[in-house]
């Protein structure tokens, strides 16, 4: 067992001979006590790396594997983290809010604030009514928010739960406790949607009730961004300081940056956000950008028919999709492109010279979310590779697919391109098993397809749990781009190395220079 003066982790500690017994004694109560025939589980195996069982595969709809998505109030957590002083709460089971913090933490390494009122069976039958009386107060008396975030999960959902009414009856109950503390709620039923909806529908839902009863007066210099469901803080970062080239009343809307990038020492528990004033001014902005158009579908709506605010989506990964954003705002703004932004373009350019030999016709297979494909998708057309496979669980049903096929035609190999929305990684396996690729872009559910298909994974989206700090990277403008090219050559090169190291048999090829 473990040595005091030896410590050893899981990976080591399951190979020493005691735990092997264990494993070994095991397998007699496995599977009808031993029944399975090694051999017919071999048969199995190779069959689902075939035509015929890929044609099956596709065809089914009654069972979903390994979706590469997660569920609405994932999302509402993000926009939450994304205000000064605002505590995000969760409307449900505390299995839910603990499975939500975990998912962020393990993703960020950062401890992620969240609070639950831990609906339980009674709460099931009666309502949470009760459980948010209690929920509320208890938050505001605890960590003392200014905001408190409220979103749903199934539990609420599936009952009905009203948070409108909800809310007004915890402050009315509340004995003046909550008086002063604002209580923004959105509706997000786990059952329906993606991460990305619950998002949607959380900054929807602040933007409009924290601007409710304020009188718009035109602010001709001020701009909103809206950044979506952004995993990587480094975008967050970069998107900010271009921003800052052209004006100081450009403002992130949702900015959860510093929440999840803190540095060592006393640890505080509400880091930077937007701040609560420019969240309820925002409704005055002359425009809003926002950088990913899926996520933002609902938002769009109120931006453009109740604010009557212009509105404008730019996906700045890549470089087309970074020239789109820059020259969107010098458009808003009426001001001229920095020559530092002239500068950063050009190294970029140089730099996807250097490296287009090497990614040019490479086949990818890629997953994750609508917005994250669009901008990826495009960066790899400029490249000249072939995104062979493009597959998005959570695409929406209108509107993305037309969207992907615009960036794919602009590809001299666009007929071998295909798009795979509504699809999961079990479906990719048997894309891959019968039409393989050179290499998969995508997040750490995509290690097993690694394992089984022996296809290099370069790791890009979202959640990471199995390698660190890519987070804090920009994939967005220039700088990201230069990120993205960095990531995706230097795989290529690694493979290289790997594919031409066998002494007198595949050494040959040893270039030194590249």
């Amino acid at each position: 067992m473990q040595d005091l003066d030896n410590i050893v982790n899981g990976q080591k500690l399951f190979l020493k001979p005691e735990y092997q017994e264990v494993l070994k004694n095991k397998k007699q109560f496995e599977s009808s006590t031993g029944a399975t025939s090694p051999e017919k589980v071999a048969e199995i195996a190779e069959w689902t790396k075939s035509w015929d069982y890929r044609e099956k595969n596709l065809a089914r709809e009654a069972i979903t594997v390994n979706p590469a998505k997660a569920c609405q109030p994932l999302g509402a957590v993000m926009v939450g983290l994304g205000f000064e002083n605002t505590m995000p709460y969760v409307h449900g089971s505390h299995g839910c809010v603990a499975y939500f913090r975990t998912y962020f933490t393990r993703h960020f390494k950062e401890p992620t604030p969240c609070v639950s009122d831990s609906m339980s069976e009674s709460a099931a039958v009666f309502g949470g009514l009760a459980n948010m009386k209690d929920g509320l107060r208890n938050c505001n008396a605890l960590y003392k928010p200014e905001m408190i975030s409220v979103s749903t999960t199934c539990m609420a959902e599936v009952i009905g739960d009203d948070l409108n009414a909800f809310v007004i009856g915890a402050r009315a109950d509340a004995e003046g406790d909550l008086d002063n503390t604002l209580i923004t709620h959105a509706h997000t039923p786990s059952f329906v949607g993606s991460h990305i909806t619950g998002y949607d529908n959380m900054m929807k839902s602040t933007l409009e009730q924290l601007s409710e009863g304020v009188e718009r007066v035109v602010d001709a210099e001020r701009i909103n961004i809206i950044p979506g469901f952004e995993p990587y803080l480094g975008s967050l970062k970069e998107i900010k300081k271009i921003s800052k080239m052209f004006g100081d009343k450009i403002i992130m809307i949702g900015d959860h940056e510093e929440q999840w990038d803190t540095g060592a020492g006393e640890y505080k528990l509400y880091a930077g956000g937007t701040k609560i004033a420019d969240a309820k001014t925002a409704i005055n902005a002359k425009a809003t950008i926002s950088l990913q158009k899926y996520s933002s579908i609902l938002t769009a709506k109120t931006i453009k028919n109740k604010w009557k605010q212009t509105f404008a989506t730019c996906n700045p990964i890549g470089l087309s999709g970074t020239d789109g954003f820059v020259m969107k705002l010098a458009e808003l703004t009426g001001k001229e492109v920095p020559e530092e932004l002239k500068q950063q373009r050009a190294k970029f350019v140089d730099a996807m010279q250097d490296s287009y030999p090497y990614m040019h016709g490479k086949k990818i297979a890629i997953w994750g979310d609508p917005d994250f494909l669009l901008g990826m998708v495009s960066f790899l057309v400029e490249m000249g590779s072939v995104p062979t496979h493009i597959v998005c669980n959570n695409a929406p049903r209108k509107g993305w697919e037309e969207d992907m096929k615009a960036i794919l035609a602009k590809s001299s190999r666009a007929a071998e391109c295909n798009i795979w929305g509504g699809k999961d990684l079990w479906h990719l396996r048997s894309l891959l098993f019968t039409e393989p690729v050179d290499f998969m872009i995508g997040n750490v559910y995509g290690k097993e397809l690694y394992r089984d298909t022996k296809i290099p994974l370069i790791r890009i989206g979202f959640p990471i749990f199995d390698r660190h700090h890519l987070h804090r990277y920009s994939i967005s403008g220039y700088e990201g781009g230069l990120n993205l090219l960095t990531w995706i050559t230097n795989a290529i090169l690694d493979q290289l190395d790997e594919e031409t190291k066998d002494i007198a048999k595949t050494d040959y090829f040893f270039d030194s220079v590249r």
